[in-house]
């Protein structure tokens, strides 16, 4: 079953040329697929611009020419892998989803185009997939599908993975909405195009996707976790002051390049306001007649599905030793006070010195206990800070991978860029992230346009002529299928009489057997021509083989019968020889002819007033915009370049944060030694001091200060630092851990968006893409 090629999906020739590289690039993380599908949106991801139009009648001929040599591409131009290890097994067909949606500047989806790579691990012929997409678009080569019930596919795959796309209008899981304030009151895009004043934008992430878990015995709702970025670059000339929330930016003294993130559903599914999990991002600045270009965001599901609490699990650590600090600290700060009650004591009342040194030497030792019992809390926080630091560490580890994939895309976006303009008939040279704008700048100047109406035509002609003998064979087929069919149902027809006066004659016999006497049919034909049969019962007897000729069981006994017979090596034979005989008439080889002909001149005249030769004869004399354009589609890649480069920046932060937290605790827990030490010294002190009253008498003073000072620091600390970090971490803490654990498994769980075989491992992204707000002229 062939489907006809959707020409006017966008992207569709840069999916071609970025596919090339796929297989290179198997073996790198998800992250990275995700970091190529970003990229070749924002890069290549419109249709219709000169460029495209000058290159797309060069692109189809160089696939017909060359696509059997040639690694298929998606569309989309993502050039997306996956790795083939923990995340797809080998024997296990796979099937790999970028979603991209164009949405209208309140970010409301427009359109939705899916592309889909069907890996095939096992090399099979054939590969099932389910998908409910439409207009589905074998972008990668020339296979076909057979489609089945309950919207299955049977890819004709040969051995190879198999590149396709399609459409659909299925809500999205999560929904993007953008809104816009003016000085302070809400406005539409529209509204605001041209406008002067202090702008408020706000990207609101909604997630759309949930099912329900059992959380501490009650069915909770649990949203499937994604991680959304977006980006967008920013004039200087328009915008100034820009502030972000929920993001970073950066300026580099002619714009600002914003990336802002959000987590939607995290925060409602692990039920906690001490965690901060935005589900927005905001940008505030001044703006001079507003315009802004379009924004790209990206959601994905699968970092957290790395994610893995099934093993060991440090809360339980953590929340112990912060219960036995807690204790510690209480023990510490009744001893500290107990301690200067003593000290102002002996101080007060010299003369129930001796008694007030008991005290004194009561407390001391309460607090050597406190000590020793904070220390060892301090031991336990010390191994959960070990703990968080590595989990933090393995995240880093990953920065360089990720930071390589991004700069590896944008090579492959420029190499991709210059064999567009070299399809158009541009020469131009090798283009690096450093010298790619002075190159273009140069392609600008020299653009020339001459003779495309010519080489257009002449490409044309030369491909259609090329696939003549495709043509004719399909023609010729066509007109042998209906003669097959009519020859098919001739001979069936033929077949089912003859089967059904066999079966009658049979049938007759047996109604005939059972009448007193029995008879049979010659003499029951002899006895009607001698009258001795009267009308009424000749009635019923035919009225008895006509009810068995009805029986189901009569019925399917003809039809098995016509079946067997058609399905005879003789039959077969003498439908072939009659379609033969047909197809050698020469009224048929004349029509077969010129039907080929005609869709010959048809291909020709089609092609040359399609919509690809009339952009590229009406984009002749806007090249240089078109080069333009390209230009400023290979800047907005900075937005996720810098984002990704600003998201590895802040694990790293993190994880240095991960071993600050470590260092003090590391540093806590020698501080807590130390402290025991000088606490034994300070009993064992006291207990000499105890033993040697007279000679304590002058030091009093000093030491009740100095235990005035020790308990309100203690305070200071037990309520700024200890009790603030119970407070935030035993609050719910195994809740807290379950609840996390059902966010993870919703996560594994949803791995595509239009359908997946129960036999395949699947992965989904989706990438939205915003339209610009343009101020009139």
């Amino acid at each position: 079953m062939k489907h006809k090629r959707i020409e006017n999906m966008p992207g569709r020739t840069a999916g071609r040329e970025a596919g090339k590289g796929r297989k290179a690039m198997r073996g790198k993380t998800g992250v990275k697929a995700t970091a190529a599908a970003l990229c070749a949106v924002l890069v290549l991801g419109g249709s219709g611009t000169g460029i495209d139009a000058l290159a797309a009648e060069k692109n189809r001929t160089q696939e017909t020419e060359t696509d059997a040599d040639k690694a298929p591409g998606e569309n989309g131009g993502t050039g997306e892998t996956k790795s083939k290890g923990a995340d797809a097994p080998q024997g296990r067909p796979a099937k790999e989803e970028t979603v991209y949606v164009w949405t209208h500047a309140d970010g409301s989806a427009r359109e939705v185009v899916v592309s889909d790579w069907l890996r095939n691990e096992t090399k099979v012929s054939g590969i099932e997939d389910v998908s409910e997409l439409s207009d589905i678009e074998n972008v990668g080569g020339d296979e076909s599908f057979i489609e089945k019930a309950g919207n299955v596919k049977v890819w004709e795959a040969g051995g190879g993975d198999i590149y396709y796309q399609g459409r659909t209008d299925k809500e999205l899981p999560v929904s993007l909405k953008i809104t816009y304030f003016l000085d302070g009151k809400e406005i539409t895009p529209k509204e605001l195009a041209g406008k002067s004043g202090r702008v408020t934008i706000r990207f609101s992430y909604i997630n759309e996707q949930y099912e329900y878990a059992e959380i501490d015995g009650s069915r909770t709702k649990v949203y499937v976790p994604f991680a959304v970025v977006t980006g967008m670059i920013l004039d200087n000339e328009v915008f100034t002051n820009v502030k972000v929330s929920n993001g970073r930016l950066i300026n580099d003294g002619d714009r600002y390049i914003v990336v802002g993130y959000g987590l939607p559903g995290l925060r409602e599914n692990l039920d906690s306001d001490k965690l901060d999990l935005p589900d927005y991002f905001e940008i505030t600045g001044d703006a001079e007649n507003f315009e802004m270009g379009m924004t790209v965001t990206i959601a994905a599901n699968e970092p957290f599905n790395g994610v893995d609490l099934d093993g060991e699990n440090p809360a339980d650590d953590l929340h112990r030793a912060l219960g036995e600090l807690t204790d510690a600290m209480e023990q510490l700060m009744d001893g500290s006070s107990q301690l200067y009650d003593g000290l102002c004591t002996l101080s007060d009342q010299s003369g129930v010195l001796i008694q007030g040194i008991d005290r004194l030497s009561a407390g001391a030792s309460e607090l050597q206990s406190g000590v020793g019992a904070l220390d060892d809390g301090a031991g336990r926080l010390q191994s959960g800070a070990a703990s968080l630091q590595a989990g933090l560490s393995t995240l880093v580890s990953k920065n360089g991978e990720l930071n390589g994939g991004a700069r590896q895309v944008f090579d492959t976006l420029l190499a991709a860029a210059r064999t567009q303009l070299g399809a158009a008939g541009l020469d131009v040279p090798g283009m690096t992230v450093e010298n790619y704008g002075d190159v273009l700048n140069g392609v600008i100047a020299s653009l020339d346009t001459d003779a495309v109406y010519q080489k257009a035509y002449e490409q044309v002609s030369a491909a259609v002529e090329a696939k003549r003998g495709e043509i004719e064979a399909a023609v010729t087929a066509a007109v042998r299928e209906q003669a097959a069919l009519g020859v098919t149902a001739a001979v069936r027809q033929g077949a089912e009489e003859k089967a059904a006066a066999a079966v009658r004659e049979k049938v007759t016999e047996a109604v005939l057997g059972q009448l007193t006497p029995p008879m049979t049919k010659a003499d029951y034909d002899a006895a009607v021509a001698a009258g001795m049969i009267s009308q009424e019962e000749q009635d019923r007897i035919a009225a008895a083989v006509d009810g068995e000729m009805a029986s189901d069981a009569v019925r399917t006994q003809i039809a098995d019968t016509v079946e067997a017979r058609m399905g005879t090596a003789e039959v077969q034979a003498l439908i072939e020889a009659e379609t033969d005989k047909q197809m050698a008439e020469e009224g048929i080889r004349e029509t077969i002819a010129a039907n080929t002909e005609q869709q010959v001149q048809k291909a020709i005249a089609d092609n040359m007033a399609g919509e690809d030769v009339q952009s590229k004869l009406a984009a002749a004399s806007e090249g240089a915009k078109a080069v333009i354009a390209l230009k400023q589609s290979l800047d907005s890649y900075n937005v996720f370049y810098l984002g990704v480069q600003a998201y590895t920046a802040g694990v790293a932060q993190a994880a240095d944060g991960a071993g600050r937290l470590k260092g003090g605790a590391d540093e806590l827990r020698d501080g807590t030694g130390k402290l025991y030490a000088g606490a034994s010294e300070l009993s064992g002190g006291i207990l000499a001091m105890k033993n040697s009253t007279p000679a304590l008498t002058e030091g009093i003073t000093q030491l009740r200060d100095g235990a005035q000072q020790l308990s309100e620091g203690l305070v200071r600390f037990n309520d700024q630092g200890i009790q603030k970090l119970a407070d935030a971490l035993d609050d719910d803490l195994d809740g807290l851990v379950e609840r996390l654990r059902a966010t993870l498994d919703a996560s594994r769980r949803y791995n595509n968006f239009s359908g997946l075989d129960s036999r395949m491992d699947g992965q989904v992204k989706f990438i939205y893409r915003t339209d610009s707000i343009e101020a009139e002229e």
